[in-house]
């Protein structure tokens, strides 16, 4: 089956390690003096491009800056693409392209007291995006996926209001399990404006949150 057409090619899989220092670089790069939003925008297009030539890492990553944008804007989709411009959101389609692509051997799983790193090589999802991977995978016929899922999803309800991107995984659960033709699921409403129409600040980023266990 063909991919969507608004899903690039992969070309390569950058890991976590690799796309961190180069959004740090990026971003380093970037004129102080300009406002935040537009600092955002910037970095969020050099990303985007750099997925767009094919790097599902960089998909990884613009992938959690639009759920992290989305919270911050009490998910009002206008918004966060107001922020990174037209056509930047990250849709289904690529979510589901790049779930697919994750080289699941190489998730950083830390456990309960481990103090290790992560290896140069290894990808460091936070947990919502995990699970949208093992769905993906569990529906392609791969039994540990199965597996992890099912002991994930029984922790589901503990971890939902400690974890504001659990609902987004839930989201990609719904479309992914959507019967052909049906209508999509029913959107969270839209936060209201301010009164004096000024546009709410985006928070400072605070990095990729770690993976957790399954």
């Amino acid at each position: 089956m063909a991919a969507p057409a608004d899903v690039p090619a992969p070309k390569e899989f950058s890991p976590t390690m690799r796309v961190d220092v180069l959004i740090a670089d990026w971003k380093a790069a970037i004129p102080i003096e300009l406002p935040e939003e537009q600092r955002e925008r910037r970095l969020y297009d050099r990303a985007w491009q750099a997925y767009r030539d094919g790097d599902y890492g960089f998909g990884l990553w613009c992938w959690h800056e639009c759920d992290r944008l989305a919270n911050a804007f009490d998910n009002n989709v206008r918004e966060v693409t107001r922020v990174l411009g037209p056509g930047r959101y990250f849709g289904f389609s690529q979510r589901k392209a790049v779930a697919s692509a994750v080289p699941v051997e190489r998730i950083y799983r830390p456990r309960k007291g481990d103090m290790s790193t992560p290896r140069t090589d290894a990808f460091v999802l936070p947990h919502y995006q995990v699970l949208c991977v093992y769905l993906v995978r569990a529906a392609s016929g791969d039994p540990k996926a199965k597996a992890q899922l099912e002991i994930a999803l029984g922790e589901l309800e503990d971890r939902r209001r400690a974890d504001p991107f659990l609902r987004y995984f839930e989201t990609f659960r719904a479309l992914f399990e959507r019967p052909e033709g049906a209508p999509p699921p029913a959107a969270a409403p839209a936060a209201a404006a301010p009164p004096d129409g000024t546009p709410r600040p985006t928070p400072r980023r605070r990095g990729r949150p770690p993976a957790s266990p399954p």
